[in-house]
């Protein structure tokens, strides 16, 4: 899916690397716990979370994520935005809740994987 239907599916603003936009991704993962991230996610290209602090940038880059979407109307920092994209990843935020956004690009074909404990 290209990161430009995920802006349009979930009604997202782009913050950062908008040029990028027409990059594709294959997956994605909700969560507000960036240990669970780190534990159990893998092969993620997509970050959908409403935890607005500098460690949700650093951990979507240690994880080779392509972008990040803030959910629940959450609005990053201009020092996170920066961040983001001297990272080179694409930033957007959205209004629509967590669940619903996980949701909405799923049933649009945006997969996530099974998780390995």
């Amino acid at each position: 899916m290209k990161m430009s239907t995920i802006r349009d599916l979930l009604g997202a603003d782009v913050l950062c690397n908008e040029d990028l936009l027409d990059n594709e991704v294959f997956s994605a993962c909700g969560s507000d716990m960036m240990s669970d991230v780190l534990a159990y996610v893998k092969d993620q290209a997509v970050l959908l979370t409403g935890l607005v602090n500098p460690q949700v940038i650093r951990t979507a880059e240690m994880m080779d994520m392509k972008c990040i979407v803030f959910v629940r109307s959450k609005k990053p920092t201009e020092a996170m935005v920066s961040m983001a994209e001297d990272d080179g990843l694409v930033m957007m935020a959205s209004d629509m809740r967590m669940y619903d956004a996980c949701g909405t690009l799923y049933v649009n074909g945006l997969i996530g994987t099974a998780v390995h404990v």
